[in-house]
């Protein structure tokens, strides 16, 4: 977003009413490949930062220097930066955005524990009835499915504005055209699509700052998912191999032209914590949906109908969640503390100021150097950077306790507990017995990536003087479903 918003990679005008536009026609092809090209280089080049500092082990070493009032702000940031874009698609029918909101509130908050009796069929019991909690596995689908019939009605009826210069017309389903009937049946992404990709160095500088805000992000993410769903906190060879992996994603995602990195989504932390589920089957067959989506083409087109004011309306409750995640993390910290209290604050008002400023006056940003020019602009309109970079400078120089600054406690929990937790090594063992291959193999403990047999010499060098710990019920009892 911060690269496209530059002067130069902004959309012309014509383009953006798709109903007065020819989509296949060679200009307009031109307009979004082009853009699409540099997006896919850029995201290429800066993937290889983030898949060398996961293989390597490097986000490991640099975890010390990253604390709650790092993460904080910079998860916190991700919500708060996207209020212009919740309000503008909540506000194109403020009706429509209201109701999805209550909805999801009312089923994720209020009935998530009141079951639907369903009939059941076994040998033992033959036909009978079973609980199904369906507001608390699927509110978020459900709220959205509920307002997406309801603008569906509307629109059939001609209760909504068939003029798109009137308020309330983008609630309407049949905004983007015959999407459905137009899109093919059968589509399978190949890297290069759309043409040979092209490097920025804006961009590249930019996506960089963009991973290591995401590398910061996911690690959070991966504590956050291991709280949310009772599982022991995850060892460094685990976070080591997650960012890795987001790198190689980031690296296929750009092969192939989707426009995007692969990064942990915060917003699903947020379902998680909503719906109360955490299981790594629910991961897969949402991957398998999703693949789904993208090769079955009329499938993934009927998802593109879904309302303008029906997604701000979600967007409401997910960033909010957000933000809350993100400023969840410094309750380890000593928030009585007049440093703390400065750093958070700081980090987060600047981080808002500095990049509303630059975009309300692109031109006072000037140095002579029209690339870098780019880089300072793309840097300094990324709000989750900002603030990342911020309060990451100022935690490490202001001098502070271990204690009074949240270390202490995330040593504890997050390094101490993630290697002696029982259960730690069934949830996160690798699949397919590889773990159990490995184990035997002496030259395992110079893999950062790799478990590590606990019961081997460097674990008993590492942890001789720290108390070995009992996983609670909770950890044990999500050992299976974790160890997929």
């Amino acid at each position: 977003m911060a690269m496209l918003s530059m002067p130069e990679w902004k959309c012309p005008d014509w383009t953006q009413d798709a109903s007065l536009v020819n989509t296949s026609s060679p200009e307009y092809i031109e307009v979004w490949q082009t853009r699409l090209r540099t997006l896919q280089g850029s995201i290429m080049v800066a993937s290889v930062l983030q898949i060398l500092v996961g293989f390597s082990g490097l986000i490991g070493f640099l975890m010390r220097f990253i604390g709650p009032l790092t993460i904080a702000p910079t998860v916190s940031l991700i919500g708060l930066s996207l209020y212009d874009s919740a309000g503008d698609r909540a506000g194109s029918h403020w009706g429509i955005s209201a109701m999805t909101t209550v909805l999801i509130i009312l089923f994720s908050q209020y009935l998530r524990l009141i079951p639907i009796p369903v009939p059941v069929y076994s040998k033992t019991r033959k036909l009978h009835t079973s609980k199904f909690y369906i507001f608390q596995i699927m509110p978020i689908l459900l709220g959205i499915a509920v307002s997406w019939l309801v603008c569906y009605l509307l629109t059939i009826y001609d209760v909504l504005p068939a003029d798109s210069t009137r308020y309330g017309y983008l609630a309407r389903t049949d905004v983007k055209g015959n999407v459905v009937g137009e899109a093919s049946w059968f589509t399978f992404p190949y890297p290069g699509q759309w043409g040979v990709p092209m490097v920025s160095l804006a961009g590249v500088i930019g996506f960089m700052a963009g991973i290591i805000c995401s590398m910061a992000e996911s690690v959070g993410d991966y504590y956050a998912c291991a709280r949310l769903s009772g599982a022991p906190p995850p060892p460094k060879h685990a976070i080591n191999r997650g960012i890795g992996i987001e790198g190689v994603g980031s690296l296929l995602a750009g092969a192939f032209g989707t426009g995007n990195g692969t990064t942990s989504f915060s917003e699903n932390v947020a379902a998680l914590g909503i719906t109360k589920v955490g299981s790594r089957t629910v991961i897969f067959l949402s991957g398998v949906f999703m693949i789904l989506m993208g090769i079955l083409g009329k499938f993934g087109a009927i998802f593109t109908t879904i309302p303008n004011p029906v997604i701000g309306g979600m967007f409401l409750v997910m960033f909010g969640v957000i933000t809350a995640a993100g400023i969840s993390n410094l309750q380890s910290t000593d928030m009585n503390s007049s440093r703390n209290i400065f750093v958070f604050g700081f980090s987060m008002f600047s981080a808002l100021v500095i990049p509303n400023w630059i975009h309300k006056n692109p031109d006072n940003l000037q140095t002579g150097v029209k690339e870098v020019d780019q880089v300072l602009r793309i840097l300094l309109t990324t709000n989750m950077f900002v603030g990342g970079f911020l309060g990451f400078v100022l935690d490490n120089t202001i001098p502070g306790t271990k204690r009074e600054r949240g270390l202490l406690a995330w040593d504890k929990v997050h390094l101490e507990d993630s290697d002696n937790t029982f259960g730690t090594e069934e949830v996160y063992a690798l699949p397919f017995g590889i773990t159990s291959y490995l184990r035997s193999k002496s030259w395992v403990r110079y893999i950062p990536f790799c478990p590590r047999d606990k019961h081997g010499s460097q674990h008993k060098t590492e942890d001789s003087d720290v108390p070995q710990s009992r996983g609670t019920e909770h950890g044990a009892q999500v050992t299976e479903e974790f160890a997929f």
